[in-house]
C-alpha cells in the first residue's frame, strides 16, 4: 500500500522498534521490509480513529480495524484484499504482540481466524513410528545386500540429517566426518555451507554401507560420491525419489503410501520430531540450514495442527 505518514511520535518510534527487533531475530529480508508496513497502516487506522496509545486499544478496536482491511480496495489491483494478503496483516500484527511481550508489555488481544487458503499445500509428515518401519523395510527392500545398505544411508542422511535432496545426492565421501559426526554439506541451498551432527546408530549404517556395500558397486573406487548407482556414477535426484518409493513399498504400511511421501517430507519430519523434543527453534534453523527463523517457523504451525485435530 502507498507509505502512510504517521504523525504520533510513539507509533514512529515502535514500527521503527519492531523493523530492528525483527532483524535482529533473523527474519527473512522481505518480512523484515513488509510487517513493519502493515503494523504501520495499523497505526494509520489508529491515529484516524483518534486512538493515540496503545492502551486505548481493546479487541473491537482490532477487530473494526481487520473489518476494514477486509472492505477496502486493493490498490495494485481490482477488487478487495486476498486472503493470503489479509493473512500478512494478522501476521505482522501477531508479531508486534510478541514484540510488546519481549518487551514486558501486556500487549494486545487479538482473536482473528487466519483466512483459508485451499490452494496451500499440504505438507505431510510421517510420526516417529513410521519412521522407525521405514528403517526396518530396508533390511528387505531389494535383494542385493549393497543396495540395502545403500537405503539405510539413503534414509540417514534424508531424515536422521534433514538433508535437501540436492544436498544428499552431492555429498562425497570426504564430506562424512566420523570423528567429528558431522556431515560437511556443501553444496546447500544459497550457496550456504554447513555442518550436520549425526548420532552415533547414523555413524554405524553410513560405515557399514560405506566400508561393506559401496564397495561392491560397479567402478566404486573411480567416484568420489556417497550414494553412487549401479553404474558406478553419482545418484542422481530422481533415483534417489524411486528408492524411497521402494523403501515405503517395501515397509508395506498402507498409511505411509497413502501420505504421499517425498525425499522433502523426511527433512519436514525430522524438523517436527526435533521440536516436539523441545530442541530451540533456534537450533533447528541452523541444522536446516534456513537463511531465517520464519521457514523453520512452519514446523511450529504443523504441531499445533495436529495438537487441534487431535482435541477435536
Amino acid at each position: 500500500m502507498k507509505q502512510l505518514i504517521l504523525t504520533n511520535h510513539s507509533y514512529k518510534e515502535l514500527v521503527n522498534a519492531f523493523k530492528t527487533w525483527l532483524d535482529i531475530l533473523g527474519y527473512a529480508e522481505s518480512t523484515v521490509y513488509y510487517l513493519p508496513n502493515h503494523l504501520q497502516e495499523f497505526f494509520y487506522y489508529l491515529e484516524c480513529h483518534q486512538y493515540n496509545t496503545l492502551d486505548s486499544v481493546n479487541l473491537q478496536t482490532v477487530k473494526d480495524y481487520y473489518t476494514h482491511l477486509q472492505c477496502r480496495a486493493n490498490q495494485r489491483r481490482s477488487g478487495a484484499l486476498s486472503k493470503s494478503y489479509l493473512n500478512k496483516h494478522q501476521q505482522a500484527l501477531k508479531k508486534f504482540k510478541e514484540f510488546l511481550k519481549s518487551h514486558k508489555h501486556q500487549g494486545i488481544k487479538l482473536h482473528l481466524k487466519t483466512e483459508s487458503e485451499p490452494s496451500k499445500k499440504q505438507i505431510n509428515i510421517l510420526t516417529q513410528t513410521e519412521i522407525k518401519s521405514l528403517f526396518r523395510a530396508t533390511d528387505y527392500s531389494h535383494s542385493e545386500e549393497r543396495f540395502k545398505l545403500r537405503d539405510k544411508a539413503l534414509l540417514v542422511v534424508l531424515y536422521s540429517c534433514g538433508l535437501r535432496r540436492t544436498e544428499a545426492v552431492h555429498l562425497d565421501l570426504g564430506d562424512i566426518h566420523f570423528d567429528k559426526e558431522r556431515i560437511h554439506v556443501r553444496k546447500a541451498k544459497n550457496y550456504k555451507e554447513r555442518f550436520v551432527p549425526f548420532n552415533a546408530k547414523s555413524a554405524s549404517l553410513l560405515e557399514e554401507y560405506i566400508y561393506e556395500g559401496r564397495p561392491d558397486f560397479y567402478k566404486a573406487k573411480a567416484s568420489e560420491a556417497l550414494l553412487i548407482n549401479y553404474r558406478g556414477a553419482r545418484m542422481g535426484g530422481m533415483s534417489l525419489a524411486n528408492r524411497l518409493q521402494a523403501i515405503i513399498r517395501a515397509s508395506e504400511d498402507k498409511n505411509i503410501e497413502e501420505k504421499k511421501i517425498t525425499p522433502h517430507s523426511l527433512r519436514h519430519s525430522i524438523a517436527t520430531h526435533l521440536l516436539e523434543q523441545n530442541v530451540p527453534l533456534e537450533a533447528i534453523k541452523t541444522f536446516l540450514g534456513h537463511t531465517s527463523l520464519e521457514s523453520t517457523q512452519i514446523y511450529t504451525h504443523l504441531i499445533e495442527k495436529q495438537n487441534n485435530i487431535g482435541n477435536d
